[in-house]
């Protein structure tokens, strides 16, 4: 466990490297990393979710499914059986980040806290793997980003516009709770194609930087089409 753990924190430390590459035009041609399949809300299959990523030219991603780690799992599967048999695609084909996406209740608002390149196997997490919102402490943000750490992951405050409560009240909350990023660029409004919400952006941006947070994007995608959110 301890090997595997050191492991995971490595993984970890190698995506926080890659969430500083973040900007306005990194989603949703060369990175995402709020993704759904058929193993929660979405309804693409991971192994469409992996053809698509490959045929965009995705570098990274993370399958990021409520409450479980099944889908990640699959496309991961199906990834590796396709270097197998195509090998040029082992320099070629994005790398998948473990992920899921969990509800939490920060400030007395239910907010969704995205885990990343944690030991799913970790015990600290599997309470949150069940495929159904937590309660009682284990509800609360606190509990959530702890047990994400305890994971060797690193924990995201997804959307942060959408809540019933404003960015600026819950990112600092977060922030005081040791999350680890925000999710900067997000499409609130569902354009096409595709792109960050420009004032919502800035907003979230001087927000996260001011409490040195790491900056995320993701589609959200929950559709047929890893470019767009629905």
């Amino acid at each position: 466990m301890a090997v595997e753990f050191a492991q995971t924190n490595a993984s970890s430390q190698a995506l926080k490297q890659v969430f500083q590459k973040v900007n306005a035009q990194s989603c949703p041609r060369h990175f995402n990393f709020h993704l759904h399949t058929v193993h929660s809300d979405g309804r693409l299959q991971p192994e469409e979710l992996i053809q698509q990523a490959i045929a965009i030219g995705l570098q990274d991603l993370a399958i990021t499914d409520h409450h479980t780690v099944s889908g990640c799992q699959v496309a991961q599967r199906y990834l590796d059986e396709l270097k197998l048999s195509i090998p040029h695609l082992e320099y070629t084909a994005p790398r998948v980040w473990t992920g899921v996406e969990i509800n939490a209740n920060l400030l007395d608002v239910d907010v969704h806290i995205l885990g990343y390149a944690f030991d799913h196997q970790h015990l600290s997490i599997t309470p949150y793997l069940q495929r159904k919102t937590t309660t009682g402490k284990a509800y609360q943000a606190n509990n959530v980003i702890a047990a994400i750490h305890q994971a060797g992951g690193l924990a995201v405050l997804a959307h942060p516009a959408r809540y019933k409560r404003s960015p600026q009240d819950l990112i600092p909350a977060a922030a005081s709770l040791g999350i680890d990023g925000v999710e900067s660029f997000y499409a609130y409004d569902n354009p096409q194609p595709w792109r960050p919400s420009a004032t919502e952006t800035q907003r979230v941006q001087q927000l996260a930087r001011h409490h040195n947070l790491l900056s995320t994007c993701g589609t959200d995608t929950h559709g047929l089409s890893l470019l767009k959110r629905l």
